[in-house]
């Protein structure tokens, strides 16, 4: 399904496309030009591949024909949801973009269903203006695929 809405931000058209796909050259470029590239696997073109691929959801941000944003997550649409990536080209950043993105994620998803996500430590500030709230019992183990606990 490619839903399709438009808002003006700052008398800036942005174009918001649900499920169109981007190639890994596009999502590396928004990344770095968002700065989210220091916290991504930018130079591993196996794993941005399998990211863009494996993605249940992904609403993307159109300036013209050039990917200005993307929300991509992981999700089941009716218990949870995991906003994996929340980048935003910097040039548009606190004009309304991250939260449409966030927006139109949110339509997707039926009623009731969580919306979580890690922030990157620059944009702790950024979440509760939209809709956010902290959640102090978060666990995670950074890299889950090499080593097993014994039981």
């Amino acid at each position: 399904m490619n839903n399709v809405s438009q808002s003006s931000e700052s008398t800036v058209a942005i174009r918001y496309v649900r499920d169109k796909r981007i190639t890994p050259i596009q999502f590396c470029d928004l990344l770095q030009r968002s700065g989210l590239d220091a916290r991504r696997p930018v130079d591993n073109p196996v794993t941005i591949a399998a990211m863009l691929e494996h993605a249940d959801l992904s609403v993307t941000a159109w300036r013209d024909e050039v990917l200005v944003g993307v929300a991509r997550s992981l999700t089941d649409f009716h218990y949870c949801c995991y906003l994996s990536d929340l980048a935003v080209d910097r040039a548009l950043q606190r004009q309304g973009v991250g939260r449409q993105l966030v927006a139109e994620t949110r339509s997707a998803l039926g009623p009731g269903c969580m919306l979580l996500l890690l922030s990157a430590p620059a944009a702790v500030d950024y979440y509760p203006h939209t809709g956010f709230e902290r959640h102090p019992q978060a666990w995670l183990i950074r890299d889950a695929g090499t080593e097993r606990p014994t039981r």
